[in-house]
């Protein structure tokens, strides 16, 4: 697999974190675990429900080597969503998703939550406008 990356971007690699200081192409040429600075969720921005699970999953693949904790995490967010969720399309989503963690395929987990962004933004917008909101 060839990325480009433009000068100043970091890459995270099997939990490495590189900056490249000019344009530059990298070809990856066995299986590894990786990200591109575009694709990383701060904190800060894990304000839903699967933004939090796309936050945990992303921390399993920057450090691979010490993911008890965040498996930990991610089995009880995880078991908190199926147990909540009514939608057909976010269940059988969150078994897909569950399946690719699962087989440490986590790169495809994070695009799979990805495409759930919007089926969740669908689900808060609906309770949003199905209850009324008085203002005190």
């Amino acid at each position: 697999m060839k990325i480009s990356l433009r000068a100043g971007e970091r890459i995270y690699i099997n939990g490495a974190v590189l900056r490249v200081d000019r344009k530059v192409s990298v070809e990856l040429v066995n299986d590894v675990m990786f990200l591109l600075e575009g694709q990383i969720m701060q904190a800060s921005d894990a304000t839903t429900a699967m933004r939090q699970l796309y936050f945990i999953v992303q921390l399993m693949l920057m450090n691979p080597t010490d993911i008890r904790d965040a498996a930990a995490l991610y089995a009880q967010h995880h078991a908190a969503l199926v147990a909540v969720c009514e939608s057909r399309e976010m269940l059988e989503g969150l078994a897909a998703v569950d399946e690719l963690v699962e087989t440490t395929r986590y790169f495809e987990a994070l695009k799979r939550i990805r495409a759930l962004f919007p089926v969740e933004q669908a689900i808060l917008a609906s309770i949003a406008t199905d209850t009324p909101f008085e203002a005190a």
